[in-house]
């Protein structure tokens, strides 16, 4: 459904990226930190910490296309939104 651009866009911002993905990745980098600490490889460590990145991916993508069919300015800040929040969840 959120592939397909089919999911709300509302919905598909605000609780799917922002607080669902943030709330992922905050977990996966505070248990490579962990790890990190523990002093285990650094492969682990980075595998880890990037594992999130596919969906994080997939889910600026979903955004894209959704505001895409949905049109508008409301849909465009979205689609900024989506790139900022992607490019931060990368470079963090």
């Amino acid at each position: 459904m959120r592939w397909q651009g089919e999911a709300p866009l509302d919905r598909l911002f605000w609780r799917d990226m922002l607080l669902a993905g943030t709330a992922i990745n905050i977990a996966s980098s505070g248990l490579a930190l962990t790890l990190l600490g523990l002093k285990l490889p650094l492969w682990l460590v980075l595998t880890v910490h990037l594992l999130p990145v596919p969906y994080n991916i997939f889910l600026a993508l979903a955004v894209w296309r959704t505001a895409e069919k949905a049109g508008g300015a409301k849909a465009s800040l979205m689609m900024l939104g989506s790139a900022l929040w992607l490019i931060a969840t990368v470079v963090a």
